[in-house]
């Protein structure tokens, strides 16, 4: 039997935010889905997130296999393809947002977090980046698949201190990691094996920066096996608590799979790119770019290097001062 998927996310903007930056992908054909959680203002937040979502649509698509057989984005992992590509797409996600930053005075600092699964026969690949969270939904218990990328989180691995102690801590929101705010990314990876029933929730930090793993789950039990009702459960749950931030909501449960002979792999951090892969990633991010203004006949939100639309405009204005200078020298 071929891998069968029940999913539904929501998104809402909460009670206190003017607009959402988070953005919510979901790809029923590809089997990828994931949440981001834009940041750098409003506008800048909106565009970061929806850029994440964007290449991982463009990938699976587009370029699946040729980001495949690409040799110069090759990490030296023995990985299922919708795992190989989807830490490739994450990585092209971070340059494009980067490069696109830097070419744009009114997004600079703009960034998103991202965590994201791609099905595949009997495995599940989990990849993130921030403090967006995966979870597997158990008997008695949400399992985490993730851990934050988060000033508090670092604290918690070296201090002894409870989840209470931790919530009252000042700055315990700030990221440390996040598409688009460095040139290159770390990404965490895992892969773990899927059966029949198994049940994942990704989530911004909307839901699970106002909510412990218990009350999640113990709010997901009132809901039953209704996976619609969990989300809409847990999105009112936030909003009870003041809403204060966009909240994000992805449940998957697996139906039916397929075997696979590939073993599952624990987690690593794929190390941030070298310079020499950071052009090979440019390189794609024009071919996408070029992709996506043939498709819309307008302005791409993938932007290629940062810095050359500048760059281009100084040499054609030095041209044009060139030609007049010569203009008027001829004339004397």
């Amino acid at each position: 039997m071929p891998l069968e998927l029940k999913v539904i996310g929501k998104t809402d903007k909460g009670l206190v935010r003017k607009g959402n930056e988070d953005y919510l992908h979901i790809d029923k054909e590809n089997q990828i889905f994931a949440v981001c959680d834009g940041m750098g203002g409003h506008k800048a937040g909106e565009v970061a997130s929806m850029m994440a979502s964007e290449m991982l649509d463009i990938t699976y698509k587009q370029y699946n296999t040729a980001l495949q057989n690409d040799q110069n984005l090759n990490f030296g992992k023995a990985l299922p393809v919708s795992g190989d590509i989807l830490l490739k797409s994450i990585r092209l996600a971070n340059r494009a947002i980067y490069n696109k930053a830097s070419d744009n005075p009114d997004l600079h600092g703009m960034g998103t977090t991202i965590v994201a699964l791609a099905f595949e026969n009997n495995l599940l690949s989990i990849a993130h980046v921030g403090d967006s969270r995966a979870y597997r939904i158990e008997n008695k218990k949400l399992f985490p698949l993730t851990s934050d990328h988060s000033w508090i989180a670092e604290i918690q691995k070296t201090q002894n201190i409870s989840e209470e102690e931790a919530s009252s801590v000042v700055g315990k929101n700030v990221i440390t990691r996040a598409l688009g705010v460095r040139d290159n990314v770390e990404v965490d990876y895992r892969l773990i094996k899927v059966k029949r029933g198994d049940k994942f929730l990704l989530c911004s930090d909307g839901l699970c920066g106002y909510a412990d793993d218990d009350e999640i789950f113990a709010s997901i039990e009132t809901a039953g096996n209704n996976n619609e009702k969990i989300v809409d459960n847990l999105i009112q749950m936030a909003n009870d608590r003041g809403g204060a931030d966009n909240i994000t909501i992805i449940v998957a449960e697996v139906v039916d799979i397929a075997e696979s002979n590939l073993p599952s792999v624990e987690v690593f951090t794929l190390e941030a790119e070298s310079a020499e892969l950071l052009a090979a990633e440019d390189s794609w991010i024009d071919k996408i770019n070029d992709f996506v203004l043939k498709k819309n006949g307008d302005t791409a939100l993938i932007e290629s290097q940062p810095q050359k639309k500048s760059i281009m405009l100084i040499f054609a204005l030095f041209i044009i001062a060139a030609a007049v200078v010569i203009y008027f020298a001829t004339m004397k």
